[in-house]
């Protein structure tokens, strides 16, 4: 098997036998239940460092802005994206429902500009939680003196792990987040209990704990107040959703499942958002109370022994080195693999828009080759930030964030759309708050942005690029005849032995219309007064989509016969009914054209951004690219 095979195995064309882009073969569906690991691994994975985060932000009132986290979680992000599994169940998530409220190219860029923050979120998810796992090895009482300074290279050999994995197929890396979760949460579970236990037995802990804190803050009001502020720095444990709805593709439906109506696929999809919410809200709350109960507060900030480990600290103390390096090494694995949520959302994000747009090149909806870009990717972000997690932390706030609020928005815009009143206060509400929350932290971590703007140019300058490189390939994944058009150019290939097929640009549709472009074709182009010829037409849509299904019906109007299509991109559409009505009738057909008026300069920058322009000699160069024998190539006529 050669290397191009090896890395397009178990893809597919779509569009027969022309020249098409690559569509992601069928994976194999799991269950919701072991979906829900694989996006766990990077909603769980927080666990290791999300409790000492509440403490630096929140000192003693950690317990109070955690329940805060917790309920914007279980009554703000999860009816969101309960509603968005609901309403984008193709794995494209709420970023394809707010590219259906704004057409041409104004929705292309800003799915590019979502994709940006998207690409943020999730590659810093990878390259942060490798960082995080490798600082854990590190740190471990038990790993030898010389072992110290070697973050970069350790975060490097954990990123290559995941591309392993992943280049092997998704089947895999379901199983291992399967088994890292299972184990981790279960070892969680009994440090959370036992840490419980001598809280319960110590009783004047707690009520230490909230003398300083009143002595500090007054009243519940202020507290309550003071946790609403620093919120927006506990924004980390909101991480997994936009992933939980990305991977959808891989969840298990009914046997009744239709494409449109995927009604199994979408219900184990929402327990799974539900479910994990659940657990980690349960998680989280405990987590927050025992650290900082048990742990002083000086032991959180920088050098100290809770700083990004505070529940490992906890297994340490309490349940010996042997439980507590067990703890360790599946906190090390766990957070290594949170990357493969990251991952697996990229996979199902990139290829079902990208390409779609013509703004990456066509191997980008396949698999593997995907992998080894983002894996490179990873590699020059871990280099740059030195595998340092606090530098890092910035832009994957911000991406979560970004990402959050534009689904809180495209969920508002539903819910008014189809005029829900109570559900549009409602995601009403939850937009304002998640927009608090972005705005806030752009303002303290102005990083993620910058970070983010960096991932959106690339993006931007990768799609232009790759939109004029390929703006001369077939376009069409599939063209299709109806009975009428195909009974068209059958009748003339088997009467005649030729298809002579005008084209013309409709404008008011009337018989003088008709009439005088035939008149003009026969003098200008020496159409044999007695020829039959056909009509092609196309009906102007959106030229900001790339690729397209074409579906070529045949009317009579005023007598003469016409082929209509509908599409945004005029040459490629042209060119590719023409080779489908030879593979048709087995008679190569030949098509007319006038000159198009104007600069040639300005129609192909016409071209580029409406599908229009200088139409008769574009459609005659992507007839060259895609047949390279001129004896099989229709031929075009231009007067």
């Amino acid at each position: 098997m050669t290397l191009k095979n090896w890395l397009l195995q178990g893809l597919r064309s779509e569009s027969g036998s022309h020249e098409g882009s690559f569509a992601e073969a069928p994976v194999k569906k799991s269950a919701w239940w072991r979906v829900m690991t694989l996006t766990g691994v990077d909603y769980f994975s927080s666990l290791g460092y999300q409790p000492a985060i509440a403490a630096v932000a929140a000192g003693l009132l950690s317990p109070l802005a955690t329940i805060v986290l917790v309920l914007l979680t279980v009554f703000g992000a999860l009816p969101v994206y309960r509603r968005v599994a609901r309403e984008s169940f193709k794995g494209e998530g709420s970023i394809a429902m707010l590219e259906r409220l704004l057409p041409w190219w104004g929705g292309k860029l800003f799915v590019l500009v979502l994709l940006g923050f998207a690409a943020t979120d999730f590659m810093i998810t990878i390259t942060l939680s490798a960082a995080d796992a490798a600082a854990h090895a590190i740190e471990n009482p038990l790993v030898p003196s010389w072992f110290h300074g070697t973050n970069i290279a350790v975060t490097l050999v954990l990123v290559a792990l995941l591309a392993i994995v992943f280049l092997r197929g998704f089947r895999e890396a379901i199983n291992i987040s399967f088994v890292l979760v299972v184990a981790y949460l279960a070892l969680n579970a009994v440090v959370v209990v036992v840490a419980l236990g001598h809280v319960a037995g110590h009783v004047v802990a707690i009520t230490d704990w909230w003398a300083a804190l009143t002595a500090q803050h007054g009243n519940i009001f202020v507290m309550i107040g003071i946790s609403l502020i620093v919120f927006p720095k506990l924004a980390l444990g909101l991480s997994g959703f936009e992933t939980g709805v990305a991977v959808m593709p891989l969840v298990k439906g009914d046997p009744s499942d239709t494409a449109q109506k995927p009604l199994g696929r979408i219900r184990g999809t929402r327990r799974l958002l539900t479910t994990a919410a659940l657990i980690m809200s349960a998680f989280l709350i405990t987590s927050s109370i025992t650290t900082t109960l048990l742990i002083p507060q000086k032991e959180f900030q920088p050098g100290g022994q809770a700083n990004g480990r505070a529940l490992a600290l906890l297994a340490h103390e309490y349940l010996g080195p042997v439980f507590g390096t067990a703890y360790d090494i599946s906190t090390i694995c766990i957070l290594w693999f949170a990357g493969a949520s990251a991952m697996a959302g990229l996979l199902n994000l990139v290829p079902r828009f990208l390409p779609r747009y013509g703004m990456v090149p066509q191997w980008a909806a396949a698999v593997r080759p995907l992998v080894l870009v983002f894996t490179a990717i990873a590699v020059i972000i871990t280099l740059v930030f030195k595998a340092d997690v606090d530098a890092q932390g910035g832009a994957y706030a911000t991406g979560v964030l970004v990402l959050i609020t534009s689904a809180s928005v495209a969920v508002f815009l539903s819910a008014l759309h189809k005029k829900q009143r109570a559900a549009t206060i409602g995601f009403a509400v939850v937009s304002l708050v998640f927009a608090y929350t972005t705005v806030i932290n752009v303002i303290e971590r102005p990083d993620g942005v910058r970070i983010a703007g960096l991932f959106i140019l690339g993006i931007l300058v990768v799609s232009i690029v790759s939109r004029v490189q390929r703006s001369f390939q077939l376009r069409a994944l599939s063209v299709t005849l109806d009975t009428a058009a195909l009974d068209f150019v059958t009748g003339d290939a088997e009467e005649t032995g030729n298809v002579r097929i005008v084209a013309n640009e409709p404008d008011d549709g009337s018989e003088q219309e008709y009439r005088q472009k035939v008149a003009d074709e026969r003098r200008d182009s020496g159409i044999p007064q007695r020829a039959a010829i056909i009509f092609l037409e196309v009906h102007h849509a959106d030229s900001s989509d790339f690729e397209e299904d074409l579906v070529v019906e045949g009317v009579v109007r005023h007598g003469y016969r016409v082929l209509r299509v509908h599409s945004g991109n005029i040459p490629n559409t042209l060119a590719a009914i023409l080779l489908e009505i030879r593979d048709q009738t087995g008679v190569v057909p030949d098509i007319y054209f006038e000159w198009t008026e104007g600069n040639p300069i300005s129609n192909m920058f016409r071209y580029l951004v409406t599908g229009g322009g200088e139409v008769a000699p574009v459609t005659r160069e992507v007839l060259r690219r895609a047949e390279h024998d001129p004896r099989r190539r229709p031929d075009v006529h231009v007067s």
